[in-house]
């Protein structure tokens, strides 16, 4: 069994204030990413328990600097930095993927830090007129190269967002319930990360009956910015619908990200 991990930060236990994913090397951040590595070491504690043979962890937030290489499992591997061909990575087979301290989408009632790939820029996403957000997203890349995600932890938004996409037949691990854009009930770091080694075990049996997100392309892709400015400087091949929201269509599923 070949793992993939993509990581976030935002839906980490203990993660509840923009601050704390924004202003690098601060207290607070420097707080967060600890948080992160520790639920990082127990994802991938419950991978080898439950059979893994390798495992890769990506760090995902925010141009890839969150890790703090040292603190890492040394039976894993990690993806840091920027990644000219991550299908090159990706074409090396992995049997399932995990998406792990990830938020809900933009917008979202008490979901915690949501957001839409950009949380300063962008507004909402629709991926065929449907709603989406970075799970989704992550979600069809991982597809395109048929691994299927087969868990998410994160807020409960997070989670009702992944079932509501990926099915309800995928594991999820909640470590914190939105009380607002910056407030939420969490539980301690320990038991997040123990529920997170479990889930992580019970996700690597459903690998073979979880199937990968993989719609039919073309896809249409409708992204709205929060300012024109955005649309006025575009010089790609979407439509301009309004001031503030483009629109293309997609062949390659790693086009989901961006227009």
């Amino acid at each position: 069994m070949r793992v993939w991990i993509t990581t976030d930060l935002e839906g980490v236990c203990g993660v509840y204030r923009w601050e704390q994913t924004r202003d690098y090397d601060s207290r607070a951040n420097l707080e967060a990413r600890q948080l992160l590595m520790g639920e990082v070491n127990a994802a991938v504690a419950g991978a080898f328990d439950g059979g893994a043979k390798r495992v890769v962890v990506w760090d995902g937030h925010d141009g890839s600097k969150s890790f703090f290489p040292e603190e890492l499992d040394s039976r894993a591997e990690m993806i840091m930095g920027q990644v000219g061909d991550r299908k090159a990575l990706l074409r090396q087979g992995f049997d399932c993927g995990i998406l792990l301290g990830y938020h809900s989408m933009s917008h979202t009632a008490g979901g915690v830090l949501c957001h839409t790939q950009n949380s300063v820029a962008w507004n909402h996403l629709w991926i065929n007129g449907r709603r989406a957000g970075e799970i989704a997203q992550c979600a069809i890349s991982l597809g395109g190269f048929d691994i299927p995600v087969v868990m998410v932890t994160g807020d409960d938004g997070a989670c009702a967002e992944a079932r509501d996409w990926l099915g309800e037949e995928i594991v999820t691990v909640q470590v914190k319930q939105g009380l607002s854009r910056e407030g939420a009930l969490m539980l301690s770091p320990k038991r997040a990360r123990e529920l997170i080694r479990q889930g992580v075990m019970e996700a690597l049996g459903k690998a073979s009956v979880v199937k990968p997100l993989k719609p039919d392309f073309p896809l249409t892709l409708r992204f709205q910015f929060k300012d024109s400015k955005i649309v006025d400087t575009y010089r790609g091949e979407a439509r301009t619908i309004d001031a503030c929201t483009i629109e293309k269509e997609i062949s390659d599923p790693d086009d989901v990200f961006g227009p």
